[in-house]
């Protein structure tokens, strides 16, 4: 018998933008895992990516390829709204499956992916790149210690600028095909990083505007947010910020952790500030440095060590649920105008099945206007 790691059979399924990065992180990884099948409904560019990629297979839908026995692990890599079907459509098939963000359109598809996962033997894992990079998994580490001290505060900005012809593109500008604007589509990496660090949040009190994008959704929100800790942090997305940067910070009772970049992090990235009492935390910090990049490759390492381990990876769909709750916790404040607790949002609440709960203010004066 081997003692060699599995090599993983893998099939992604849209062959858009996103699933080069992918298909690039596997090929760094080509002792781990080998792409075995492309799944895109234009035939024509399902080619064009097998050819790209030296992959051996195409096929027109995720049914065909279901049909086969020789996939371990299916990427889902489709435009948001056929995330969670493609995902259930693996786990009723036996099939585990790995989903690009956002993982769902709202928190009535996430629980029933977990339903569907529950009644599987085959596991869902969510693409959260940035909990992964060597020096977020560090941190990770010290807080988990309580090496830097209580977190006191914290910041997660994301500030991207999107012109009107990126929104021209129908699922991006959509309640129903995008789940949202920045807070779901941009902004959910940085602030789910945030989450990965300090653990599970409370309440959440927020504004959302659209202020100049043609578009359904926001093109901006700003939260306050308390954390079961104590920290408390503010969370800024947006769409429309020309000079762009991608932010976390966290200040601790010991030290001042900040990351700054923009579609992906190195150790580089991060800047570490210990009071003046504890200059030993430098080294702390300092001491051992992998310089892993944030980004898919880090993530699916881990992904493949828990598979051979036989335990369920990192990214599970319950802890992608938390961060899910958090960007429609934003968007039920925003819209109604108060605080929302961790565990509000209901199978009652109307933002349980749309993200919107189709009270999004500029919406309903446009209905009004036409009255």
């Amino acid at each position: 018998m081997s003692d060699l790691p599995r090599k993983y059979r893998i099939a992604i399924v849209g062959t858009g933008d996103v699933a080069n990065a992918h298909a690039a992180a596997i090929g760094d990884l080509s002792s781990r895992a080998v792409i075995t099948a492309a799944i895109d409904i234009d035939p024509s560019r399902a080619a064009r990516f097998a050819s790209q990629w030296d992959i051996p297979n195409t096929y027109p839908d995720l049914a065909r390829l279901l049909e086969r026995d020789d996939v371990d692990l299916v990427h889902i890599c489709t435009p948001p709204q056929t995330h969670a079907p493609l995902a259930i459509q693996c786990l009723e098939a036996g099939v585990s499956v790995l989903l690009e963000k956002p993982t769902a359109m709202s928190l009535a598809e996430m629980d029933a992916l977990i339903a569907a996962e529950q009644g599987s033997t085959a596991l869902a894992i969510c693409i959260f790149q940035h909990r992964f990079g060597s020096a977020a998994v560090k941190l990770r580490g010290l807080i988990a210690r309580g090496a830097l001290g209580r977190p006191l505060l914290a910041s997660s900005q994301t500030l991207w600028y999107r012109n009107a012809d990126y929104f021209s593109v129908p699922w991006r500008s959509s309640w129903e095909l995008s789940g949202g604007g920045p807070t779901m589509g941009l902004g959910i990496h940085q602030f789910d990083l945030m989450i990965s660090l300090l653990g599970s949040w409370n309440e959440v009190t927020a504004v959302a505007a659209r202020q100049s994008r043609p578009t359904e959704t926001e093109d901006v929100s700003v939260a306050i947010a308390r954390f079961e800790n104590g920290t408390i942090a503010t969370v800024t997305n947006s769409a429309i910020s020309p000079r762009q940067s991608s932010e976390v910070r966290i200040d601790f009772e010991d030290a001042t952790v900040e990351l700054e970049h923009l579609y992906g992090y190195s150790d580089g990235d991060w800047r570490f500030t210990a009071i003046d009492e504890r200059p030993e935390l430098d080294s702390l910090w300092n001491t051992g440095q992998q310089d892993v990049p944030s980004g898919h490759a880090a993530q699916f390492r881990f992904i493949f060590d828990a598979l051979d381990e036989g335990i369920q990876p990192p990214a599970s769909l319950e802890s992608a649920r938390e961060t899910m709750e958090f960007a429609a916790a934003i968007y039920a404040s925003a819209f109604t105008g108060g605080p929302v607790r961790r565990g509000d949002i209901t199978t009652e609440s109307p933002f349980y099945h749309r993200m919107d709960g189709n009270l999004a203010p500029w919406a309903l004066d446009e209905i009004g206007a036409q009255l």
